[in-house]
């Protein structure tokens, strides 16, 4: 069966979605323009967009595992202050999923339990478990170790060991009860590992939906016609080379500024690999709710979404994107925020 250019790139993944194939990403930025036509058509652009893009699954790898006991203590564990040294940070002072949020603080970098600033901006923890690793240099394979980095992280929470951590779960007896609850028949429930299990647990319920997730399951009314635009011009200018799967990212490492050279002292991957080429590499973010993740790049350097659009297109694509191509592929973005986080805050403003 003859298969499209794009499908020709592509290989799925039953773990994290598309993957591109050996040498397509040279292919890729070779030939931008060549799409299988240029349809704004529901269902002919539908057909092309799912050769690299799909809906959000229902539940994170790992959610099949997570019991109602472990997910409420991640829940608890999550608004914690007392997993900070001086008791004012939980993961949610960073990570904001309460009012709406969309899993950020809007901050450039984030400030700590003592006031210094991280080195790079909070990323979303929104569909995290659908990326292939965790933090923008991919030092975490998965949510668990991703949740036992900040806590111990002397500019971020700044608890000085796990035996501290565990001390203080320790002198409060609900939790002393919830561990065992949500981690039965363990001599040791109450352990560092099993604090980031619970967080990790909790993580995995925040799957997000949106009209782009319609639009792919065959709602021909989900988009606009200028937000159907803004889709044709994404996987046409080659956005997919680099922004695929489920969650529109998340799944590979890319060195910034590819084209035209983006003025950065942040090595990315490098400070993990020590490898040359992972200079300036970053693990590229997720778009889905893209609209209420800003400020935008690894160190929160970009205000607005449409700047960020801007800067991509040179940076990455070599191209100057005309206005028209900007607002359309802004508008595009947009159909990728949580349908109830919108709602919720639309409501919220509505009412003050």
């Amino acid at each position: 069966m003859k298969r499209t250019l794009s499908q020709a790139f592509c290989r799925f993944s039953p773990h994290t979605g598309f993957r591109l194939t050996v040498g397509s990403l040279v292919l890729l930025l070779a030939v931008p323009f060549v799409q299988a036509g240029h349809s704004l058509d529901p269902k002919e652009l539908r057909a092309r967009a799912l050769d690299f893009l799909a809906p959000i699954p229902d539940r994170m790898p790992g959610a099949e595992d997570d019991t109602p006991a472990r997910i409420e203590l991640g829940r608890k564990l999550y608004f914690e202050t007392a997993l900070s040294e001086n008791r004012t940070q939980s993961c949610n002072t960073c990570h904001r999923v309460d009012e709406f949020r969309g899993g950020v603080d809007n901050e450039a970098t984030s400030p700590g339990a003592f006031g210094k600033r991280g080195g790079r901006n909070s990323p979303t923890v929104l569909n995290a478990g659908f990326q292939f690793v965790q933090f923008w240099d991919g030092r975490a394979e998965d949510l668990v170790e991703q949740a036992k980095g900040p806590v111990l992280n002397p500019i971020e929470m700044a608890m000085p060991s796990e035996a501290v951590v565990i001390e203080r779960l320790q002198s409060k007896p609900h939790y002393v009860e919830a561990f065992a609850q949500a981690f039965p028949g363990v001599e040791s429930s109450l352990s560092y590992g099993n604090v980031a299990r619970a967080i990790a647990a909790f993580e995995r319920t925040l799957v997000t939906r949106d009209r782009f997730d319609d639009f792919l399951n065959g709602d021909d009314q989900a988009l606009t016609a200028v937000e159907r635009r803004g889709l044709d011009d994404f996987l046409t200018l080659g956005c997919t080379t680099c922004h695929y799967g489920p969650v529109l990212g998340g799944q590979s490492f890319m060195k910034v500024g590819l084209i035209h050279s983006f003025p950065t002292d942040d090595k990315g991957r490098f400070d993990v690999t020590q490898e040359e080429d992972d200079e300036y590499r970053f693990k590229v973010p997720m778009l889905r709710n893209i609209e209420l993740t800003h400020p935008y790049f690894h160190k929160g350097q970009i205000a607005t979404l449409e700047e960020s659009v801007r800067k991509m297109g040179w940076h990455q694509l070599g191209l100057e994107l005309s206005e028209e191509q900007v607002g359309s592929l802004v508008a595009f973005l947009r159909t990728l925020t949580d349908k109830e986080r919108r709602a919720g805050a639309q409501a919220a403003a509505a009412s003050r």
